[in-house]
């Protein structure tokens, strides 16, 4: 579930970036009393994400809008489909509406992204997870559209898990200093995961005992011998170069986990429309 003073958080400063001083088109055509409806409609396939998120936009700016059918988070929706009925002053809807889509549209599209990976690796053991490759302030609204869409999270932030990246054992000077300094600082509580370039990385990590290790950027044959080499005594986690024509051909590798950044940073938005439906 989604938190809500954040999601206020981020509507209040999407509205206000938006709104400024005031919607001039909309103030200029209607008085703000005219009554009516409007449709959220699915232009393409995707999996809806963000029904809540879409709603508080309008709740926002006008706490009496009213919804009629809706669709539901993780449900399948196709070109035609009604998302969202809402009625109300169609001032309010209208200067609304563009956040509201905007959300509603990004977030959809990160749930259907990674839905089409979860399924290219179906049958196989690995779990497709998230990175911090995110929109900075919707952070939070990226990884529940992945989770949506039948992915998992990585860490939320750098607060919340320990990993281990090049420029980190560069600046300890080796994975075994780094690794050593974690475990003196850090909460017990926290898996500790290494980033590996090479197979030279995946022994010294292993030697080092870690939690989970990066196979970072490797070829299939790279990923598979490491795989061997690492023999289940940690979880293993491909990332780097993954894409949609790729990421099977990882999974029979054997990993664990496969980080897919495009899931947020490169994410397409789905298509949906706002039509009105009419005033009265």
């Amino acid at each position: 579930m989604l938190e809500q003073s954040i999601i206020k958080d981020i509507i209040v400063a999407a509205l206000a970036e938006d709104i400024g001083s005031g919607d001039v088109t909309t103030s200029s055509i209607l008085t703000g009393e005219e009554m009516g409806g409007a449709r959220a409609v699915a232009k393409s396939r995707m999996i809806v994400a963000g029904i809540d998120v879409f709603k508080e936009v309008f709740l926002h700016n006008d706490p009496d809008v009213c919804f009629g059918q809706s669709t539901i988070d993780g449900q399948e929706a196709m070109p035609g489909d009604v998302l969202v009925e809402l009625s109300g002053r169609l001032a309010a809807i209208l200067t609304a509406e563009r956040v509201a889509l905007n959300l509603l549209q990004r977030m959809c599209g990160i749930a259907t992204m990674t839905r089409s990976y979860v399924e290219a690796v179906k049958g196989t053991t690995a779990r497709i997870l998230d990175t911090r490759k995110t929109l900075p302030g919707l952070r939070i609204l990226d990884k529940y559209a992945v989770r949506v869409g039948g992915g998992f999270n990585h860490r939320i932030g750098l607060y919340d898990g320990i990993l281990v990246k090049d420029n980190h054992i560069e600046a300890a000077g080796g994975i075994k200093s780094a690794v050593e300094r974690v475990r003196q600082a850090a909460p017990h509580t926290l898996r500790i995961e290494v980033e590996a370039a090479t197979l030279q990385h995946v022994k010294e990590a292993l030697a080092a005992g870690v939690d989970i290790i990066m196979l970072d950027n490797m070829s299939l044959d790279q990923m598979r011998e490491a795989v061997d080499c690492i023999k289940g005594r940690a979880l293993v986690e491909a990332s780097g170069n993954v894409t949609m024509e790729r990421v099977r051909a990882i999974a029979d590798c054997g990993v664990d986990y496969i980080s897919v950044g495009a899931l947020t940073h490169s994410v397409t938005a789905a298509d949906i429309s706002l039509k009105v439906t009419g005033n009265r």
